[in-house]
């Protein structure tokens, strides 16, 4: 059975495995395929490639994670690694080089030209191989059925675990399995009648839990299986990592860490605990546990990534611990772990039911001579503290620095508004019809001495801290409203929207005071759109829809902000008096993702046609997603296709080069 093992091809891809998969193996791969990144390095070793394809495209940070976890195994034994990316993601290009990879093709390409992007990375690997060999097992696990003799074929190695004779029937082996096991092999042979490679996986005495990759070569008539031993089967906690999107396990962390820290580089880790993690489990069940927790990581990636941009990595330690780690500086950490705290603190939804959790956090920054290991003890140690502690939520591993940073941003923030330090951008939205830019958000940014540019979460945490809140709402309304009144010819069209916090929603006599507002500024109110998010919302419907039906009497449109990030009730769609639902913009991003991504994306478009309103997509930064969503019914668009946040001048400049 020596030809068996034809050259073998390791794929990674989060989105379109199967496709990939069955491309390769048309051009005469043996292909090992995943959709998830957990044990990349080991499954790219034991199945015995030479070269590695990670997709990136649509899960641009997932693939650089895989890639820079890949990095050794590919470099140390001479593979290739061939990285797939978006056209929209080029610029990402260097840093997967920077992670290992040797080879890069950016979509849309054929089918064609990915085989001979696969080719050309395995002659790479053949040139810098030399003497090396895969690193497969002596005794490979495997089998052939021929079509025509109706004949099986295994392997000895896989013959001696099985106990059965190495032309064992195919019933024999059928037998082996469990009635589960059976009827997912039976299927996945079903399979191959209408594609060329599936998979299926089942234990095996001795090995554990293992995926057999099936593949059918329709010129030969026969069917190959190479089976990949996986260990153990897998428990509940493997289970729940994996529905972690993104996650790495432990020892790819510490690897991650460990590489950093040898290049000397400044680094620093967050540990953050969720707080009555263990009541929720028993109140409600680990499958209650389990969502919950994949809320908790979406949430912490979000603020981490908003925060620290780049060189970020998320991932979950275990139990209800999670892990940021990060190269960007003190005062970006800080702000970040702001950010963790303050969404980590807005109540969940566990069943029918609403809990308010919280948490701790640690940090620890580098120290000289410090191994992952090292740093890491640290950083468990100051969370120890931190759950030990009646008040404290947030420990520094070996110092004494518990001033966050926005309490100085609050401490400046008066001043900031007195000398009008406080900017407003606008990003464009957009008419997916005909790409039209037909109006704009306006979003308040503060370009801060020393930490940056300040956004409005961490603007309004400050105000809040400073018992601002009111103030500096007001300050940005004034300023937003007049500026867009003495907008330039170009601009006079452009709807304007604008964002109501949950403090204006609850204070008496604003809608009064925001529409003399609009009167004095001499903005004409039917271009006004005036959007409330979900979050802001859940105590005070009924507050808000008189607020909104007053506005919307006076010429105004309404919109709710972010759909899909908080509770998207329902109640809301049918109380308050909308125009438009503005579709959050990791909801928006799933439409490139699975089947049920696009189901739930559909729904929530098609329901809000149904009652009338118009839809946006936030965040939209790829042809793809513009495309799939346009399809999907979806009227306008806002995110970094088009544009980020830009000036009014810049805007200007912007309609005019799109005229």
């Amino acid at each position: 059975m020596t030809d068996v093992q034809a050259d073998r091809l390791y794929i990674l891809s989060f989105r379109q495995r199967d496709e990939l998969a069955a491309s390769a193996v048309r051009a005469g791969w043996q292909v090992v395929a995943a959709r998830r990144s957990e044990g990349a390095e080991r499954r790219f070793l034991t199945g015995g490639a030479a070269v590695a394809v990670i997709d990136a495209r649509g899960s641009l940070a997932e693939g650089l994670e895989a890639a820079a976890a890949l990095e050794d195994a590919v470099g140390a034994n001479g593979g290739a690694m061939l990285a797939l990316v978006s056209r929209g993601d080029l610029h990402a290009i260097p840093r997967f080089y920077d992670a290992g990879a040797t080879h890069f093709l950016a979509s849309p390409f054929s089918e064609a030209e990915f085989v001979q992007a696969v080719r050309f990375a395995a002659r790479h690997a053949a040139r810098m191989a030399g003497d090396w060999r895969p690193s497969a097992p002596a005794d490979p696990l495997g089998w052939r059925f021929d079509l025509g003799a109706r004949t099986m074929q295994l392997t000895p190695a896989l013959a001696g675990l099985l106990d059965v004779a190495e032309d064992a029937s195919p019933r024999t082996l059928l037998r082996k399995l469990d009635t589960a096991e059976r009827r997912a092999a039976v299927a996945a042979l079903r399979r191959l009648s209408s594609r060329p490679a599936t998979a299926f996986a089942n234990d095996i005495a001795g090995v554990g839990r293992v995926v057999q990759h099936v593949q059918h070569d329709a010129a030969k008539r026969r069917v190959d299986a190479l089976v990949e031993p996986l260990g153990s089967a897998p428990n509940s906690t493997a289970a729940m990592h994996d529905a972690l999107a993104g996650a790495r396990d432990v020892g790819g962390t510490r690897r991650w860490i460990d590489r950093r820290l040898l290049a000397g580089a400044p680094l620093a880790v967050v540990l953050v605990a969720l707080n009555r993690f263990e009541v929720i489990n028993t109140a409600y069940g680990r499958a209650a546990g389990d969502a919950l927790l994949r809320s908790t990581y979406k949430r912490i990636e979000e603020a981490a990534r908003e925060t620290l941009d780049k060189g970020v990595l998320v991932t979950r330690m275990g139990g209800s611990e999670f892990l940021v780690a990060t190269q960007q500086p003190r005062a970006r950490i800080d702000l970040a772990v702001e950010r963790i705290a303050g969404v980590l603190a807005k109540p969940f939804v566990v069943g029918s039911s609403i809990a308010v959790l919280g948490c701790r956090i640690a940090i620890a920054e580098r120290a000289p001579q410090d191994d992952a290991t090292a740093l890491l003890r640290r950083a468990s140690e100051a969370l120890a503290d931190a759950k030990a502690s009646d008040s404290a939520s947030v420990r520094v591993a070996d110092a004494d620095r518990r001033d966050a940073p926005v309490d100085r941003l609050a401490s400046e923030l008066g001043t900031a508004i007195e000398r009008g330090e406080i900017d407003i951008l606008y990003q464009p939205q957009v008419a997916m019809g005909d790409g039209t830019i037909v109006g704009v958000e306006a979003l308040a940014r503060w370009e801060h001495g020393t930490l940056g540019r300040i956004g409005a979460d961490l603007l309004f945490a400050a105000a809040a801290r400073a018992h601002l809140e009111i103030a500096l709402s007001d300050h940005i309304q004034q300023i937003v409203l007049q500026r867009a009144a003495a907008w330039p010819e170009p601009l006079s069209k452009l709807r304007l929207s604008l964002n109501l916090t949950a403090g204006d929603i609850a204070r008496p006599g604003f809608a009064d005071l925001f529409l003399d507002r609009i009167d004095s500024s001499g903005f004409p109110s039917q271009r006004l759109t005036l959007e409330i998010t979900e979050s802001g919302l859940i105590e005070d419907l009924s507050i808000a829809a008189d607020l909104l039906t007053t506005f919307r009497q006076a010429g105004c449109r309404t919109a709710i902000d972010d759909f899909g990030t908080g509770y998207s009730s329902l109640a809301y769609l049918k109380s308050l008096p909308l125009d438009y639902l503005k579709i959050d913009k990791k909801l928006a991003q799933d439409i490139t993702g699975t089947a049920r991504d696009r189901v739930v994306v559909r729904g929530v478009i098609d329901m809000a046609r149904s009652l009338g309103l118009s839809v946006i997509a936030e965040g939209v930064e790829t042809e793809e997603q513009l495309d799939l969503l346009a399809k999907e019914g979806c009227q306008y668009y806002q995110g970094f296709l088009c544009s980020e946040a830009v000036s009014s001048s810049a805007l200007v400049g912007l309609l005019e080069k799109r005229a």
